[in-house]
């Protein structure tokens, strides 16, 4: 959410925001906001004026009524009964302009970062960096839920019957390495100065409304019936808003966090063939790095950010590379976004594993995380997230690139202590 005096002073620059995220419905949005701050201020006005007079007139009855003057006195009380009711008036006003004001205000995007791409959505994204060779074998790949199976370590008919499309049973060794990922993904993170945490895994609605836009909520959070609550879709949720309504001493800053959660997700919309067995899914564990740092300091944040996304996956030899979200591509409360994509040697093409953002003070300011200035002065925080790993999404990667010839997978040295064993073989072969 923008600072409605940033609105009110630039509201050309708000508008040229808003036609370069190629969202033009939302240009009268704009006029609309403008033209409930200056009634806001008006009535606000208007009431510190009656409010004055009251306080005047008060006086001048007091004396009044000193001086033994009732029947003037209480004549100038009933012309005040008009003020009174006026106040009253807008004041009631005031509360349906300032819900309209907010309300409005959350609709319209962050202001991206100079450097973002234009582009109107996520085929004109654009690729930064490739780490490491990305190779196809000379023997074909399966497809992964077929890898899976090969040791019987997943069971998606039986998931189905349980919950229906878009669950899975992880099993074996496949599972052991599921969990043995997101463990290293702790420690790793760990490692880099992070402190881990494991949050709440279900949040309420003024903290869903404070972390993302309502088209994400809507399109992604399931909502736990006759509750004021939500399951999270990541634990970044919950994580930022372990400090809503906090003011935090500026010395306590950067906080680094890395979090484990389980994840749910609608995932509204068909998909294609190869979003199918676990790739897109409606539960999935993920381990998670976020930061509440200095509005100067986010962008040195979002660079170390990433880099630790493409080191935890080359750490494994597995191919990334780097690909930075055009303007139209973007969340609304997001100031610039990157995505850390795998190479996969079956499809021969690189797909999503994880997604790094700023999104500025925009949290901050719905959920009112304040910082306390050395100079005592308060300003909003820059929050920032990003995935260090899911394991569902990620397996397909692990496996694809480190599946051998005769059907095995190995191990990478940094997984071993993690997973009790140095290779995935298929039952058949056992």
């Amino acid at each position: 959410m923008l600072d409605i005096k940033f609105v009110r002073e630039n509201p050309d620059a708000v508008r040229e925001n808003i036609r370069k995220k190629f969202q033009d419905g939302k240009l009268p949005l704009v006029d609309k906001v403008l033209e409930l701050d200056k009634r806001n201020r008006e009535i606000k006005t208007e009431v510190e004026t009656l409010r004055a007079k009251r306080k005047t007139v008060s006086k001048e009855i007091g004396k009044l009524m000193g001086q033994g003057k009732k029947d003037e006195a209480e004549k100038i009380k009933a012309e005040m009964a008009g003020d009174a009711a006026r106040i009253d008036e807008l004041s009631a006003e005031e509360v349906r302009v300032e819900e309209e004001l907010l309300k409005t205000m959350m609709v319209i995007p962050n202001i991206i970062d100079p450097s973002v791409p234009i582009g109107k959505n996520d085929t004109e994204n654009v690729e930064l960096e490739r780490f490491g060779e990305p190779l196809v074998p000379d023997f074909e790949i399966p497809y992964h839920t077929d890898i899976m199976e090969s040791f019987c370590g997943i069971d998606l008919d039986s998931a189905r019957r349980v919950a229906g499309n878009g669950f899975y049973y992880l099993v074996g060794d496949v599972a052991r390495l599921h969990s043995g990922i997101l463990s290293y993904a702790r420690d790793f993170m760990v490692n880099r100065g992070f402190t881990y945490c494991v949050p709440p895994f279900m949040i309420r609605s003024n903290v869903v409304s404070g972390v993302m836009s309502f088209s994400e909520m809507d399109s992604m959070m399931y909502k736990i019936e006759g509750e004021d609550l939500y399951l999270i879709g990541t634990s970044e949720h919950s994580m930022i808003g372990r400090f809503i309504d906090q003011i935090l001493p500026e010395e306590s800053l950067p906080l680094a966090l890395t979090s484990y959660s389980p994840c749910f997700r609608k995932e509204k919309g068909a998909h294609g063939i190869e979003e199918r067995g676990v790739y897109r899914i409606h539960q999935f564990e993920k381990q998670e790095m976020i930061v509440i740092c200095k509005p100067e300091d986010s962008m040195m944040w979002f660079d170390r950010l990433w880099h630790n996304t493409v080191d935890f996956f080359r750490s494994m030899d597995i191919p990334v590379r780097t690909l930075e979200c055009c303007s139209g591509d973007l969340a609304d409360l997001k100031v610039k976004s990157l995505d850390v994509e795998a190479w996969s040697p079956r499809q021969k093409k690189y797909f999503e594993v994880g997604s790094c953002s700023t999104l500025g003070d925009a949290q901050a300011r719905r959920l009112r995380i304040r910082v306390n200035g050395k100079d005592g002065k308060k300003y909003f925080a820059h929050t920032l997230n990003n995935t260090v790993v899911a394991p569902p999404r990620m397996l397909i990667a692990f496996l694809e690139n480190r599946l051998q010839a005769d059907g095995t997978v190995t191990i990478p040295d940094v997984l071993k202590p993690y997973c009790g064993f140095d290779k995935l073989v298929p039952n058949s072969k056992k």
